[in-house]
């Protein structure tokens, strides 16, 4: 039976290599389907979407362009950002980012408009 928390600490998270560069998946779908966290470094990533979930990136450090719906947006640390499911999206230039997915990130759920 679970206590009603989790604690788990990036620096015990091995990152993994993602589409838009290297990702420490620090909560995943496993620890429940309400939402993901995942700090993520992105350099120049692929054009994806998600059908079924909504990310929030938070920028914390570095800078860059995000590409949301063929629209770009300049980052900074501190910058707030919803991506609606079915947005595509991808990341320019130099920067890390708090990735939260809602509901939590299903790899099944990552889909490339150049390979449709």
């Amino acid at each position: 039976m679970s206590k009603g928390y989790l604690v788990r600490r990036a620096a015990d998270v091995e990152p993994v290599p993602c589409p838009c560069g290297e990702s420490t998946r620090i909560f995943t779908r496993a620890d429940g389907p309400i939402a993901n966290i995942h700090v993520t470094h992105i350099r120049d990533s692929r054009l994806h979407y998600h059908k079924h979930v909504t990310e929030f990136y938070y920028i914390l450090e570095g800078s860059g362009t995000l590409e949301i719906a063929g629209d770009p947006v300049q980052l900074a640390p501190g910058t707030l950002i919803r991506i609606d499911k079915g947005t595509p999206h991808r990341g320019f230039g130099d920067f890390t980012t708090l990735v939260m997915g809602v509901p939590a990130w299903d790899p099944d759920d990552e889909w490339f408009p150049d390979e449709e």
